[in-house]
């Protein structure tokens, strides 16, 4: 019954016009197309992707596939070279886009930070270190329950690399941190 009436519907409208394709710009058809995706089965909102803007996406590739171990899911080249990339994370479903910024736009992201959750943490970031990457806090826990070590992607994006394990959706555990900071 649903499909009949967005039928009807859709028929009583003129097909909304799509933007212009800029070279060097990546917009999957898959989002245009599936809309619809990015909501559960109960209608309700849910986390897609989240796009970070890089000076080079080939830096970016080798430091969220290569480094991080994050699966390649598409990517989009201009004269030869990646503009775009999409990649999953390689223990879930959440995706990252790499997206290359134009020559003149700053990729610095002032209040954002990218959390990844890994269960064996200190010997993920050891494993880092081995390949030569520079961790800025090693992994140490937080007073929130949580252990985190803290990095930065090529661009300077900051991540935080983190273990919550069964504290990560209790409320409960933000509420002991305030109880102890008013003691």
């Amino acid at each position: 019954m649903k499909k009949t009436i967005r039928k009807k519907a859709s028929a009583k409208r003129t097909p909304p016009s799509r933007p212009a394709k800029h070279a060097g710009s990546k917009h999957p058809r898959s989002q245009q197309n599936k809309a619809s995706a990015t909501l559960d089965a109960d209608g309700k909102l849910t986390f897609n992707h989240a796009m970070v803007y890089v000076k080079d996406v080939e830096h970016g590739l080798a430091f969220y596939r290569d480094l991080l171990g994050f699966k390649l899911i598409e990517d989009f080249r201009y004269e030869n070279k990646p503009v775009y990339a999409r990649l999953r994370a390689p223990g879930g479903d959440g995706t990252i886009a790499l997206h290359q910024a134009g020559p003149e736009v700053s990729v610095l992201s002032d209040g954002v930070r990218l959390y990844f959750e890994v269960r064996e943490l200190d010997d993920f970031c050891r494993k880092l270190q081995q390949k030569g990457f520079h961790i800025t806090q090693l992994p140490r826990m937080m007073p929130w329950g949580w252990r985190h070590a803290y990095l930065n992607d090529p661009d300077g994006h900051e991540i935080s690399l983190y273990w919550a394990g069964e504290n990560r959706m209790k409320k409960t555990v933000m509420k002991a941190v305030q109880r102890a900071a008013r003691a």
